[in-house]
C-alpha cells in the first residue's frame, strides 16, 4: 500500500474548491488542489455576487471583511425579476454583495495561500481508481497522486463525476444566452431589456451601487448578455456568434471587438444522483447545474464546501465513522434540488409572451406580501465571557464545533470530547431573534457545528447532549 500524497485531493480551484481546501486546512488536514489553469487569473469578471448566507459563512471564518471592503453592498435578493428586501432579517449581513467572481477567487486564493495549501497548477485530473484505503488520481502531465479522499469541484462537465459513474439526471436546455465582455464602437442603452426573443442586458464592468441603483463608470469594456433565437451548440461560442445574436435581437452588433471572453449559458438543469461514491465526493457545479437566475450557483457551492469540510476532516482523522459523510448528501442534496426548482420556475417566468407576463406580475404581487422565512442556524449573538465581549461567529473562526453554555458556568462536562469541541461559558447580550419566530427565550446551551448550524439545544437535565456529540463529532475519548 503506497503512502498518500495528501489526505484529501480536490479537483478544481474555483470558489468551491478553494473554500473546501480552507475548511480542511483549518481542521489540520493535509489537503492539495489540482487546477488546470496555470494561475488563479480568470479571464474577465465572469459571474459575481455573494448572498447573505455566504457572507455569514465567511464571517464565521473571520474573512468577510476582505470581501466587503472590495464589493458593493445592496439589496439583491429576488425572484423572477422581483426584488426582495431582506434588510429586516435578524442577521448582521441582511444584504447581498456585488463582487465579480475574479475578485472572489483572488481573495479566497489569498486566504488558501496563508493556510499553506498546495496547489498543483497547469494540470488536471484525467481519471482515478479507488480501493479500500484511498484514491489514485492520474494527472494530465502523466504523473499521479494518491489521497485518502478525492473531491470533484471541477464544474458542470466534471470528469470526476463521470469517472465515478455517478448519474446526472435532469433536463436538457430550452434556452441559451451568450455572455461576454467586449469593447464596442457604439454605445448601447445600458440596463436590462425585454423583447420577443427574451431578456438582454448591457452594463459596464466597472460600476457602483448608490442608493440601491447601479451607476456605471465611464469607459472600459461592456458586459453583454443576449438571448439566442435557438438553443446554441455545446461548442465554445465566438465573437461572430455574439455579433449574429446581437444583430438578430437589436438590429446591430454595436461594432463589437476585442473580446475579453465569450461564453454560453443555458437553463440545462441536472443534479448528481449521489454526492458520494466510496472515497469520491462531489461539490459545487460538479454536483448540480442550473440556470444562473438569482446568482445562486457560486453561493451554494461555497456552502456545500462548508458543510462537507469539517465532516470529511473528522472522518480522515478517525474521529468520526465514515457514515458521517452520508449526512453531507442528506443535508445538501435537498437544498440544491430546491434551487433547481427555483431556477426552472424563474426561467419560465422570463418568457416574453403576454400570458407569462401576467403570471410574472401576479408572482411579483404575491412576493410583495409578508411571509415567514425559517432557518436552523445559530444567530450571531453578542456575548460576554470571562475574557470579555465577543460574537458567536468569532467562536467559529477556527472551524471547530462549540458548546455554548449560556447558563451557570461549569454546568456542562464534555471532557470526553474536549479534544474536538470548544466549551464556552457566556451570557447573551440583547435579544435572541429568529426569522418567523421573532424574539425567543435563549436556551441554556447550544451545540454549534463548524458550519454554524445548531446540532442540539437544551439544559443540564437534557440527556440528549452525549448523543448529539457522538453523532456529529465522534464517540467519546476513553478516560
Amino acid at each position: 500500500m503506497s503512502m498518500p500524497d495528501a489526505d484529501v485531493l480536490i479537483a478544481g480551484a474555483g470558489p468551491t474548491g478553494l473554500m473546501l481546501a480552507s475548511e480542511l486546512a483549518l481542521a489540520g488536514i493535509d489537503v492539495a488542489i489540482v487546477e488546470r489553469r496555470a494561475s488563479q487569473e480568470l479571464a474577465g469578471s465572469r459571474a459575481g455576487g455573494l448572498h447573505a448566507r455566504t457572507i455569514e459563512v465567511l464571517d464565521q471564518r473571520g474573512i468577510a471583511d476582505r470581501f466587503l471592503s472590495e464589493g458593493q453592498v445592496a439589496q439583491v435578493a429576488g425572484f423572477a425579476g422581483t426584488r426582495l428586501d431582506i434588510s429586516d432579517f435578524p442577521t448582521r449581513h441582511n444584504y447581498g454583495l456585488g463582487l465579480w467572481q475574479n475578485h472572489i477567487e483572488r481573495i479566497l486564493a489569498g486566504w488558501v495561500a496563508e493556510l499553506a495549501v498546495t496547489i498543483y497548477r497547469g494540470r488536471e485530473a484525467t481519471g482515478f481508481t479507488q480501493d479500500e484505503t484511498g484514491v489514485d488520481v492520474a494527472l494530465s502531465d502523466g504523473q499521479s497522486l494518491r489521497a485518502d479522499y478525492l473531491v470533484g469541484c471541477d464544474g458542470g462537465r466534471s470528469l470526476i463525476r463521470k469517472a465515478a459513474g455517478i448519474a446526472f439526471p435532469g433536463w436538457d436546455p430550452t434556452t441559451s444566452s451568450l455572455l461576454a465582455e467586449v469593447e464596442m464602437a457604439e454605445q448601447p442603452e445600458l440596463g436590462i431589456h425585454r423583447n420577443a426573443f427574451g431578456v438582454h442586458s448591457f452594463g459596464k464592468v466597472k460600476y457602483e451601487i448608490r442608493d440601491g441603483e447601479i451607476v456605471y463608470m465611464d469607459g472600459g469594456p461592456v458586459g453583454v448578455m443576449v438571448t439566442e433565437q435557438h438553443v446554441g451548440p455545446t461548442t465554445e461560442p465566438t465573437l461572430r456568434d455574439l455579433s449574429e445574436a446581437l444583430i438578430a435581437v437589436c438590429g446591430t452588433d454595436y461594432g463589437i471587438h476585442s473580446p475579453t471572453w465569450v461564453s454560453r449559458f443555458t437553463d440545462m438543469t441536472r443534479q448528481a444522483a449521489s454526492y458520494r461514491k466510496g472515497r469520491v465526493l462531489l461539490a459545487g457545479d460538479a454536483a448540480h447545474v442550473h440556470a444562473p437566475d438569482g446568482g445562486q450557483g457560486l453561493n451554494i457551492g461555497v456552502q456545500d464546501a462548508v458543510n462537507l469540510g469539517w465532516k470529511l476532516a473528522q472522518v480522515v482523522k478517525g474521529t468520526s465513522p465514515e457514515s458521517l459523510l452520508d449526512s453531507y448528501h442528506a443535508e445538501r442534496h435537498p437544498i440544491a434540488a430546491r434551487v433547481l426548482r427555483n431556477t426552472m420556475a424563474s426561467v419560465v417566468l422570463r418568457r416574453p409572451d403576454e400570458r407569462t407576463k401576467a403570471l410574472r406580475d401576479t408572482m411579483s404581487e404575491l412576493l410583495g406580501m409578508d411571509e415567514p422565512r425559517r432557518r436552523r442556524r445559530m444567530p450571531d449573538l453578542d456575548l460576554v465571557t470571562a475574557d470579555g465581549p465577543l460574537r458567536v461567529f468569532t467562536l467559529l473562526h477556527d472551524a471547530r464545533p462549540v458548546l455554548l453554555n449560556l447558563g451557570e458556568p461549569g454546568g456542562f462536562d464534555i471532557t470526553p470530547w474536549a479534544d474536538r469541541v470548544h466549551l464556552i461559558d457566556a451570557k447573551c447580550v440583547g435579544r435572541w431573534e429568529l426569522p418567523a419566530l421573532g424574539v425567543v427565550t435563549a436556551p441554556t446551551a447550544a451545540l454549534i457545528r463548524p458550519d454554524g448550524h445548531v446540532a442540539w439545544v437544551g439544559d443540564h437535565a437534557d440527556l440528549g447532549l452525549p448523543d448529539a456529540l457522538t453523532t456529529w463529532f465522534g464517540p467519546p475519548t476513553a478516560a
